[in-house]
């Protein structure tokens, strides 16, 4: 079952609205329900001006970064806003802050442009005499857009504010150690918010604080990782000591593999060449289905990553990150050398940090580790 539908493709960039999606308007038109269909409408309709709201700050962030060269490759909706998948972060801070504070600057310009209106028709109202379902729907709006700025703004991951946070501290200090310091401010924010919450009977802000808690730790994990592999080849990671099956083996055969050892997906070859992956799971859905001589051709995947043994770690990191793929054939001039799995590059990141930690500049380490 997918958990996204396709809103459309705007300006190059695929909008996706996530299944969860569907509960907040479920739990809007129950909240209504008693006050009669019209309430119920309106209630809906605000939600969904709310979240074009949301998909237009995320064009402010998804466009700003095509102008440094940076592709989008979808915005999703979810119940708690909107996600733009960049290809990658600016490696300059000052294309990081722009990039950060284009979101927010959306909803400021939105909310500019409604003030204008409001003014225009002279219907703008005393702020006080408004609430989440009362008020002028326009009105409404406008308050909400310059509440989404002022929040997004809040300096810690994952919002934008943290972001902006790390590009200031970037331009003087080492990325890394950038990325740290914002990473402990969310987290100490995060912490008054669950505080406030709590003691406040605020479920919502110990929410909000969970989730700033979480994002703050992945952003310093993941940027902490990147680091660690800068600069290191794929060869030295990868393994050396692997099982292949070739397009015509039976599944039977691919059975054999699995019971030999340890790995789990087996590279397809035909004609010496890289033809597909089997991974563990479609072999086991596929013995559900098939006979055990059928092919493994049959039932490969034939859309893979693949990489060569020279490119860096780094960027195959976040490769990995994309494709949610375990095993990755790795090739030297079109020959395939090796095998590179997420799971191999945590225990060669493990085995850097051990050198370190004995103060001992780190060797050359073997290409071969044992298939984990």
């Amino acid at each position: 079952m997918t958990w996204q539908w396709k809103l459309g493709r705007f300006a190059g960039i695929d909008v996706y609205i996530h299944a969860t999606f569907l509960l907040i308007i479920a739990f809007v038109a129950w909240s209504h329900w008693a006050q009669g269909a019209a309430r119920v409408v309106d209630g809906i309709l605000f939600v969904l001006a709310i979240f074009a709201c949301v998909v237009a700050h995320e064009y402010g962030h998804a466009l700003t970064a095509r102008k440094f060269g940076i592709k989008t490759r979808d915005i999703t909706l979810y119940p708690i806003g909107g996600v733009a998948r960049l290809e990658r972060m600016p490696d300059n801070p000052i294309q990081e802050l722009w990039v950060a504070l284009a979101g927010p600057a959306v909803n400021v310009v939105i909310a500019a442009g409604l003030l204008a209106w409001l003014l225009f028709a002279n219907t703008l109202r005393p702020v006080g005499e408004l609430t989440v379902t009362a008020g002028p729907f326009l009105e409404r709006l406008l308050v909400t857009n310059l509440f989404l700025a002022g929040f997004n703004l809040i300096p810690a991951f994952p919002m934008d504010g943290g972001r902006v946070l790390r590009a200031l501290l970037a331009m003087r200090l080492e990325y890394t150690r950038a990325t740290g310091i914002a990473a402990v401010t969310g987290q100490g924010m995060a912490l008054l918010f669950g505080l406030w919450g709590l003691f406040g009977g605020n479920p919502m802000l110990v929410f909000i604080a969970l989730f700033v808690w979480i994002g703050a730790g992945q952003e310093a994990s993941i940027v902490q990782m990147k680091s660690a592999l800068a600069g290191i080849p794929v060869s030295r990671a990868m393994l050396t000591d692997f099982k292949t099956l070739a397009s015509t083996d039976p599944l039977s055969r691919a059975v054999e593999l699995v019971l030999q050892g340890s790995q789990q997906d087996f590279p397809v070859l035909a004609n010496d060449a890289v033809a597909g992956i089997l991974t563990r799971a479609d072999l086991l859905k596929a013995l559900t289905q098939q006979q055990p001589s059928t092919p493994v051709n049959a039932v490969m995947q034939r859309q893979f990553l693949q990489v060569e043994a020279g490119e860096m770690l780094e960027s195959l990191f976040a490769r990995l990150q994309e494709c949610r793929c375990h095993t990755v054939p790795v090739t030297r001039h079109g020959s395939l050398v090796g095998l590179i799995t997420s799971d191999n590059i945590g225990e060669f990141l493990m085995i850097q940090a051990a050198f370190k930690t004995r103060s001992v500049v780190t060797p050359d380490l073997p290409s071969q580790p044992a298939v984990g």
